[in-house]
């Protein structure tokens, strides 16, 4: 019977335990919320909170609404959310991670306040909910760069703020500065902001720790976390012995046999019960195969 440790610093961030708290609250009172976007990015604890009355919404779903309660989850929200909510009389229940609200009023008070104004620049994963939202605090001007082609997209004879998605790696941060920096025109001023939430960044050096300490890991986390894929690569770097799962039912017994560790980990938006339930399949294969 191999040994099992589900490592304690994995699973929510802050940020996402506030948002399904704040939830969790409202639909003890009233039995339904809407929530713009998934609640979090795991199919399983969506579903949990989809039993207790949890209605996942998109932007246009919302446009038709009126007269109800909506959640805004932690990722954050563009000021066109919170006038259409004024327009139809939708009461938010805002759960904005703190560290991404402070992030909105800095990119808001370059954009609106430094003159002349720089190219405001944002390092994320375009499309992601988080950008979205910082986008929108810049009437949709700032660029944004995923890597390296992205950043052709910058006029190096501008002056350029650069600002990071809360949840991206330090050193792709760190990569980016220096390729900005050598392309900058002379006349141009730089100027970066490290963004990154440091709860997120810190578990990297401990995960990778955790990972090489087992012989075998499974990396538990929705397929949508973009956190997740960052985190599952540190892990399988360290330790090429590394599965990612959604949860209990995509484990193959087959990764079990014959090992004499295995380490559980997860992503920021995963839940601790998820973690838990893989431990206790792990249990029942490895007594099965005893």
């Amino acid at each position: 019977m191999p040994t099992i440790e589900i490592d304690h610093k994995s699973g929510f961030c802050f940020g996402v335990v506030t948002a399904i708290h704040k939830a969790e609250e409202e639909l003890a009172k009233s039995g339904k919320l809407y929530c713009l976007g998934d609640i979090v990015h795991n199919s399983d604890e969506v579903q949990r909170l989809r039993d207790k009355g949890l209605v996942t919404i998109t932007h246009d779903d919302m446009k038709r609404l009126h007269n109800v309660k909506v959640l805004l989850r932690a990722h954050g929200e563009p000021p066109s959310t919170y006038e259409l909510a004024r327009r139809n009389n939708i009461e938010i229940i805002d759960a904005t991670c703190p560290v991404v609200l402070q992030l909105q009023r800095r990119i808001k008070q370059t954009f609106d306040t430094q003159s002349p104004r720089p190219q405001i620049v944002i390092y994320g994963k375009i499309g992601h909910a988080e950008v979205n939202g910082l986008v929108g605090q810049t009437d949709g001007e700032a660029i944004v760069v995923e890597n390296h082609d992205d950043l052709n997209k910058i006029d190096y004879s501008k002056d350029i703020a650069l600002y990071s998605q809360t949840t991206k790696s330090l050193e792709g941060f760190r990569s980016i500065i220096e390729s900005i920096s050598h392309r900058l025109a002379p006349e141009a001023s730089f100027n970066s902001f490290d963004t990154i939430c440091r709860q997120v960044a810190n578990r990297v050096s401990g995960l990778r720790d955790f990972a090489a300490s087992h012989e075998l890991v499974l990396f538990v986390s929705g397929k949508k976390s973009s956190n997740g894929k960052i985190l599952f690569a540190q892990c399988h770097d360290v330790n090429p012995n590394t599965y990612l799962v959604s949860n209990a039912s995509e484990i193959n017994p087959a990764w079990i046999s014959g090992v004499k560790s295995v380490g559980i980990c997860g992503a920021t938006s995963t839940p601790r019960w998820l973690m838990e339930q893989v431990s206790d399949k792990v249990s029942n294969l490895c007594s099965i195969d005893g």
